[in-house]
């Protein structure tokens, strides 16, 4: 008995299933059977089918004489269906990697529940993929199971059928079946969720939910869009029959008005001359279905109404909403004459040689080379007072107490702007900010760069789409000066930025943590995560992929990966800051981390510790290889795309050539890698300290005090011992030499 039954209906959908099928069938977890229905379609899904059927045993095809829609397709597969689990999956949908075996894992671990609710992400035929913005409500369901009652919000989620799946055995004997008609989802999605005694839920994203630009059922305009109001009759006739469930009657009938009016409001579903009986339908089903006492108000209250009313209403509402609009836009062209005269008012104020503001990533956090350099300033520099720029309160909140700050774009921060002599940053500045005479620009950059930056974008239209490179350089005329950890550093800042800067040879501030760590250092990130002692830590630090909107690609199975580093390791898991808000880690890494497979570090907010507390380094083409370098542990480079990423990107120099460890290729070289011992043997430490000599010159842990003495306050001071071989930019490097 297979542990999945995963019936996929088939019409007209010949340009997607391969995708789909493949999508199942090449899960690494094969313990399953796939039913596929060929609803009698007119293309060639059938012979797609019956291809896949003759060489994969799993799948099993089912020709029905008739077209009988989507419900009762997925009705005939049920009796042919012989797994513990139930996995309706619409054809045209795809299965995201590992989904099946995160699923068959988290059955386990609650104890096989009546149903499972999982996660999914909108896939946009222009290549966006956007996550279900409900997602922390499966986070927030727990790691137990529960009822319907006790987690009423699991309610709120799309109620679809392919986003579960169900035990056979409650199915069976819950005697569910689809209806017909169009929205066959409703009457089946609610009874089941009203009747299941144990949910559990899955914070993952296991299916990708294509968006058709044309062809999808729901977005056709048509009158079938009123065979709602018959499955919500169905939806309220099981109700009346289960005393046990007469409690969910108000919220069915303030469900079934919500829904109705969305579709109502909605251009593309209902004939223009239909919309005023589809509206007076669901007033009547409304009215009809109301419970004693339910209340009648917010969105819902329109049914008590007429159409006309209704009509009023919806025009009002828009002619707020492009009020709204307007005054907004009036608002930003204020708002921008207003910088601009505070810029100008406080600019006519002298200059304090004794105020620096400082800022990193956007003005997000107080991390990284600016963070480093605040810290020695206050240290060494005490009289110079620092001040953060963060982008708003939110930011603001995890600031540490002692941390001055300025919100950005506020008439505080235009007043500090436009007298602070000193400015440090790893990113440009706003382009409101004027630079000053007398004022000193330091840009630290985000570390030693391998693939193409600044102007050097400019042929590669992908990697720079959305960026004006332009406008990047202007800001960048204000820089006075470039911190480099390196010759190739300096050489390519300055190609990729020609602008007017001095190259600074200070190293990377931020590396000085990691050039002369404490001596306990990393322990506190272990500590925290419950890493033990004796454990071996891997971390894997992926960065972003420009030829993917989004920059996310599963490059690694991080499950497997993880198992076979085997007993004694620990794998964290460092995603490019870019990835953090996105789908990646819906994918499964959450999911991994809760179950306590790998360690999620991504929130972490000094990257420095998580190295320090690290053994060895996994990444493809992260810029972090390079600080990582300077600990003088193991690196491996996970190059398996990176033909595609240098085509997308461009790249400065080839890292599979000029490693600083072995390269793998693939999932399974990697494994090896590790098996084997490769990963820190002789040739290893070789091809590092090739790699440490060109891109670590310059980290001799003394880089902030150098930037703060020499750039700051005018002192002098050796450079590091690499920096006084005379390089291309020697003329412009500010670090005096003995």
């Amino acid at each position: 008995m297979p542990r999945f039954s995963v019936i996929v209906p088939c019409f007209k959908v010949q340009g997607f299933l391969h995708e789909c099928l493949d999508s199942v069938l090449e899960q690494s977890f094969g313990d399953f059977e796939l039913i596929a229905v060929d609803d009698c379609s007119p293309d060639g899904c059938g012979a797609i089918l019956d291809e896949y059927a003759a060489r994969d045993p799993r799948v099993k095809v089912l020709h029905l004489p008739e077209n009988v829609g989507l419900g009762r397709a997925r009705n005939a597969g049920l009796p042919h269906a012989t797994g513990d689990f139930l996995f309706f999956m619409d054809s045209d949908d795809t299965l995201t990697p590992g989904a099946l075996r995160a699923v068959a894992d988290r059955l386990a671990e609650t104890g096989d529940p009546d149903v499972l609710v999982f996660d999914y992400a909108r896939t946009y035929w222009w290549g966006g993929t956007r996550r279900n913005v409900l997602a922390p409500v499966l986070a927030e369901a727990g790691d137990g199971t529960f009822t319907a009652a006790e987690h009423p919000r699991i309610l709120d989620l799309l109620m679809v059928v392919w986003n579960k799946v169900y035990s056979r055995e409650f199915v069976e004997g819950g005697g569910f079946r689809f209806p017909p008609g169009y929205y066959e989802d409703t009457p089946w999605t609610f009874p089941v969720m009203l009747s299941a005694g144990r949910i559990a839920a899955l914070d993952r994203i296991c299916l990708n939910y294509r968006q058709r630009r044309q062809g999808n059922i729901l977005s056709t305009t048509s009158r079938k869009h009123f065979d709602v109001h018959d499955q919500y009759a169905r939806v309220f006739a099981f109700v009346d029959e289960h005393p046990e469930l007469w409690s969910w009657r108000p919220y069915l009938h303030r469900k079934m008005g919500e829904h109705c009016l969305d579709i109502l409001a909605k251009p593309d579903r209902l004939p223009p001359a239909d919309r005023a009986e589809f509206f007076r339908r669901t007033a009547r089903m409304f009215r009809d279905h109301r419970p004693e006492g339910a209340p009648v108000d917010g969105e819902v209250a329109v049914l008590a109404g007429t159409y006309p009313a209704y009509l009023l209403k919806r025009q009002a509402t828009r002619a707020a909403r492009e009020a709204g609009r307007r005054g907004q836009l009036v608002r930003r062209a204020a708002a921008g004459r207003a910088k601009r005269g505070w810029s100008q008012l406080y600019s006519r104020r002298p200059a304090d040689p004794g105020l620096a503001l400082y800022s990193a990533f956007s003005h997000t956090s107080a991390a990284g080379d600016p963070a480093a350099v605040y810290r020695k300033a206050r240290e060494i520099a005490p009289h110079i007072r620092g001040v953060w720029v963060v982008r708003d309160a939110e930011q603001a909140a995890r600031l540490p107490a002692d941390m001055e700050h300025v919100l950005l774009d506020t008439p505080r921060y235009f007043a500090l702007a436009a007298r602070a002599t000193y400015f440090v940053n790893n990113v440009n500045w706003p382009g409101t900010l004027v630079k000053r005479p007398g004022s000193v620009h330091i840009h630290t950059h985000q570390g030693t760069p391998l693939k193409f930056m600044g102007a050097d974008l400019l042929d590669k239209p992908g990697a720079r789409y959305g960026f004006d490179v332009p406008q990047m350089l202007r800001r960048a005329d204000r820089w006075d000066h470039s911190l480099v950890a390196n010759l190739h550093s300096e050489l390519v800042w300055e190609r990729a930025y020609p602008c007017h800067f001095a190259s600074a040879r200070t190293g990377s501030p931020r590396n000085d943590a990691l050039v002369r760590p404490a001596g306990d250092a990393g322990a506190g990130f272990r500590l925290r995560y419950g890493i033990p002692d004796d454990h071996r830590v891997v971390l894997y630090a992926p960065t972003r992929r420009d030829y993917r909107r989004g920059g996310h690609v599963d490059r690694v199975d991080l499950a497997r990966l993880a198992a076979d580093l085997g007993e004694g390791h620990t794998l964290v898991v460092r995603l490019h800051p870019v990835l953090a808000a996105g789908p990646a880690r819906g994918l499964g890494l959450a999911e991994l981390h809760r179950r306590g497979v790998l360690v999620d570090a991504t929130d972490e907010p000094h990257v420095e510790e998580v190295m320090l507390a690290s053994d060895a380094l996994i990444t493809d083409y992260s810029a972090l290889m390079f600080d990582y370098a300077n600990l003088d542990r193991p690196i491996v480079v996970h190059a398996d795309d990176w033909a595609a990423y240098t085509a997308s990107r461009g790249a400065y120099f080839d890292i599979t050539a000029e490693a600083p460890g072995h390269v793998s290729r693939s999932g399974p070289e990697l494994a090896r890698l590790f098996s084997s011992g490769a990963w820190q043997d002789a040739e290893s430490a070789r091809l590092r300290a090739r790699f440490r000599e060109r891109f670590c010159a310059f980290d001799d842990g003394r880089a902030a005090e150098r930037v703060v003495r020499t750039l700051m306050l005018g002192e002098s001071m050796p450079g590091p011992e690499a920096a006084r071989v005379p390089g291309p930019a020697a003329g412009h490097d500010l670090v005096a030499s003995p």
